[in-house]
């Protein structure tokens, strides 16, 4: 069976959470209670992220040099190598930010996803978001992935989930297969949600080479 891989990015394809890591480096003293109001269900995504903007002191080079720094999980490019030469289709949903993943993205060439993310909208280096693929009927992402999973995916498919955080505890109830670590992880050992433990995308390619016909697995892949 042709399989759809879709992906969370902050933590997930990224080795650490990058609008956690920018909002700590860049906000002013108060950023932690809202972030915590966020986790506990009481801030929408908008709300929250608005609100931390307006404790926000950084320019867009600022931001643009921090995010230089920021690296992406040692395997992921194989992975994307490893989708294209069977042709699975690859999506990014995330709750973050656009400007962040499309820069992070550019930096190691890759520029060919499709990405669902909040827009990040810069007023004479004021910022705040806008967001783009919300649920008017829940409102508390700020992208709804469980939505756009179903708006997307191939019913002839298998639709696999990678994730790791507070945004995909929706929508990894509608996968076929889930890969989890950090929250979402234990997320799904609470909710007897039926999940796979990854550390990085080599556990991604090797269940991949378990579960794929062999003679279609290009031989360089980098486990066994």
């Amino acid at each position: 069976m042709s399989k759809m891989f879709f992906l969370d990015f902050d933590g997930t394809i990224t080795k650490k959470d990058v609008v956690y890591a920018m909002v700590s480096k860049f906000c002013r003293p108060g950023w932690q209670e809202i972030g915590s109001r966020w986790e506990q269900g009481l801030l929408s995504t908008e709300d929250c992220a608005n609100q931390l903007f307006a404790l926000f002191d950084a320019s867009t080079a600022e931001i643009d040099q921090f995010l230089d720094t920021i690296v992406l999980d040692n395997y992921f490019t194989a992975f994307l190598q490893v989708c294209h030469n069977h042709n699975y289709p690859v999506y990014i949903l995330s709750d973050g930010y656009d400007h962040l993943i499309r820069y992070i993205f550019k930096k190691y060439a890759i520029t060919n996803l499709n990405i669902y993310a909040n827009k990040m909208v810069n007023r004479n280096e004021r910022f705040f978001i806008h967001c783009v693929y919300k649920n008017p009927q829940c409102d508390k992402c700020g992208t709804c992935k469980k939505e756009l999973l179903h708006r997307l995916k191939n019913i002839t498919h298998q639709i696999i989930y990678v994730g790791d955080g507070h945004s995909d505890k929706c929508v990894c109830h509608e996968a076929d297969i889930v890969f989890a670590k950090n929250y979402l992880w234990q997320y799904c050992l609470e909710n007897n949600v039926r999940a796979n433990h990854f550390h990085d995308f080599a556990d991604i390619i090797n269940w991949l080479n378990k579960h794929t016909t062999p003679t279609c697995i290009n031989n360089s892949t980098i486990i066994n």
